[in-house]
Formats: structure tokens, sequence, C-alpha cells
């Protein structure tokens, strides 16, 4: 796999583009973003298992219920949830693309982020449609990446070509993220794009396999968002074999979208809201898959933990505190547990004890901007990885006035 530039629009026949259409009350910030393939697509989609939906989720399920749709449109600044006329809005989006870019209402995929329970009017995004339109190319992935940010620090896009049956097929990807995340199924806003080939049910079955150790395994606070999405559109356009089934190819494609999704794993916990650090937990030992990602997620979700990092604090003993709690069948007396960044690496547990080690020289260590957190159980051979990010002041601040 290559990594390349062009995010969504690297793969053949897709446009995108992003503009201020009025949601937003800064006149800066681009709030309205959509994606068009040249074609209708294979569409896959996983959604956020919160009770509360937002109405976007709602129509998007009724979309793509036939496995295809051919573009994705979305807005930032309010997340139309909790309204009553919340789906006649999103249907409302839906149509407007239909009336301004030519793509059937029910072939698209909608999406909202922001504030939750505020009204949302079609005005703004009616009077921007067509300048939204009318300026989709190519080279538009960047200005769509910009028009779903919230309080993210930077767009967010990513591209990489593979090789599908000889034929070469590109994969690309924009989202959001930052807060409100501990996914369930999902996480956050993610609309990929790919050119490869390939079935809705193989599609669909690549994508629910993968969120299970990627996007499943990413916490910045807690809390599991009312509109998370990840969809992902495949056009066909690179012309290798359909798959259809099992096999090498579909191994090669499911490489190729995991390459994407932990990208924003990483991508989306280390710009958390507030945050300065990435977290990286690492758990191996384990009695099984399942008793590592337990123990992985619980470790990344500690706010007491997340606090620790945030000071470069070697607290260690709060690693042990979530481990413990965590429900996993796990023999503490056979527990390590080490630090490591680009400044070296430092153990600090064994046999779940503590073992002397420098202050000076782990307060090094986690001063860095990624921090991997390493974890033996001692118990067999389960292994999993959660993402995640420190606990800052910054959080509070951002969350305290995020409405007003």
């Amino acid at each position: 796999m290559k990594k390349i530039q062009g995010g969504v629009c690297a793969p053949l026949g897709y446009k995108a583009n992003g503009v201020h259409c009025g949601i937003r009350k800064n006149k800066t910030k681009r709030d309205l973003s959509l994606i068009v393939s040249e074609v209708r697509a294979a569409a896959a989609c996983v959604y956020t298992q919160n009770l509360v939906k937002g109405a976007p989720i709602l129509v998007t399920k009724k979309h793509v219920a036939d496995g295809y749709a051919q573009a994705i449109v979305c807005n930032s600044g309010n997340a139309n949830t909790c309204n009553a006329d919340g789906e006649q809005i999103a249907e409302g989006m839906c149509g407007l693309v239909q009336e301004n870019a030519g793509v059937a209402a029910g072939d698209v995929i909608v999406a909202s982020t922001g504030v939750i329970g505020q009204p949302l009017s079609l005005d703004p995004i009616a009077e921007g449609m067509p300048a939204l339109v009318a300026g989709l190319s190519q080279d538009g992935s960047g200005l769509a990446a910009q028009g779903i940010m919230t309080t993210d620090t930077i767009p967010k896009e990513i591209a990489y070509s593979f090789t599908l049956g000889g034929k070469e097929c590109r994969i690309g990807a924009i989202g959001k993220g930052v807060g409100m995340i501990n996914p369930n199924m999902a996480t956050m806003l993610i609309f990929v794009t790919t050119d490869a080939a390939i079935s809705p049910s193989m599609l669909q079955k690549a994508l629910s396999a993968d969120v299970k150790d990627s996007f499943n395994m990413v916490s910045v606070d807690g809390d599991t968002s009312t509109n998370d999405m990840v969809s992902v559109l495949a056009n066909g356009m690179a012309g290798n074999a359909v798959i259809t089934e099992s096999g090498k190819d579909f191994a090669a494609f499911r490489k190729a979208l995991n390459k994407v999704t932990t990208y924003w794993c990483r991508k989306i916990a280390g710009d958390g809201e507030g945050a300065t650090k990435l977290l990286e937990c690492k758990v191996a030992g384990a009695k099984n898959k399942a008793a590592a990602k337990t123990v992985a997620k619980s470790v990344i979700k500690s706010s007491l933990f997340k606090a620790a990092m945030f000071g470069a604090d070697a607290n260690w003993g709060r690693v042990l505190c979530a481990i413990g709690y965590s429900g996993a069948p796990v023999d503490v007396t056979k527990v390590s547990v080490d630090f490591k960044s680009r400044a070296g690496s430092i153990a600090v547990c064994r046999g779940g004890s503590g073992i002397p080690f420098s202050e000076e020289e782990a307060k090094k260590v986690l001063s860095e901007k990624e921090i991997e957190v390493l974890i033996g159980l001692g118990d067999g051979n389960g292994k999993a990885t959660a993402w995640g990010c420190d606990l800052t002041y910054e959080y509070v601040k951002i969350n305290g006035d995020y409405r007003t």
C-alpha cells in the first residue's frame, strides 16, 4: 500500500466541496460539505448505538437499505438531534442535493454534527447548496473536511492506493471527531470513498468486522455521541473484478480499509478536545482477545490515568486500578506495565507490584506527544490496542461553554 494525496477525491470518480452557508455564526468556518460519485456506488454504514439518534441517521438507514448511494451531504454546527422536524429537515437536505446536483434524494447519505436539541433551518442550506455543487471538484476533499469540523483543531483526510486482481485501486477518507467519543460500534463522522468494485453485502461485512478492532477501541471522554456514523462508498471505477465472496481480494480490501480506519483512530484520539497527547494502550498476554480489549478500553477511559498523562506523571497505580475494575479475568500478580515514547521506554510495574525507576526519566518519556502504555497480563495469547488522549483543563473549558 502507498499513501497518496487527494483524500476522498483520490479514488476515481469522486468530487467534493465545502462552503460556509450560514449555519455557524463564524463566517470564516465552512459548515456544509458534499461528496458525489459519478455513478451509484455500493454503500455500507455503521451507526451509534446510543438510543438517542440524530435524525440524519434514521434517514440514512432508509436511503442505504438497498445497499447503494451516490452522495454524502453533511452540515456542522447543528446536530439535528431531538428536533420534532428532524427527519423532515434531513430529507430536505437530500432533496436539495437532488435539485442541485441531480443525484436522487434516496441515494444520498446525510449527516449532521454540532449542538444537540437546537432547531435546524433548511434556509441557509438551500442558499448555500448551489455554490456547494458548483464548486465540486477533484481537489475538493480538503474543503469538505473543513466543512464537517466542530472543535477539531485541524481538518483530517487520508488516502492510499492498493492493488486488487492486478488493478490499482484507491481508498480515501475525511472525518471529524474530538468530543463525545466513546463509540459502541463506530465513532465520530467518517466518510470513506473507494473506486474498488465490491458488492454491498461484502462491503458491509468488511466495515462491520473492522470497527470492532478499530473505532470501537477509541475513547476521548467516555461519552457516546448521538450522531456517530461511518459511511463507505465503493463505486467500482477501478475496474477490478467485483468482490462477491471471501478470498484473496476480499482480504486485500479489508487490509486497505483497516489501514484507513487505524489511521483515523490515532488521528482523532490525538485531536480529542483539549488533548495534548495521543495515548495508545497495547495489551498482550490476556486469556483471550475479549479480555485484552476490555482491559485496553478500561485503561484508556480512566479519567485519573488520562489526567496523570497530561501531567507527565508515571502514576502506574492508576493503570492497575483500571485493570482491576475492568471486569476482565486477570491475575493481578502477573501484570506488567511499561511506558514508551520517542524519548525511550521505562518499566514501572512487574508482577503486579512497583519496581524502582527514575522519576526524571519517566517524566521525559511521558512528556512526548505520543505515548504507548504497554501492559502484559501473562495469562494467554489475547492482545488488543485502544486509543485515547490525555484529560486537560482545556477539555473542561471547551465543554463548559460549548453551546453558548
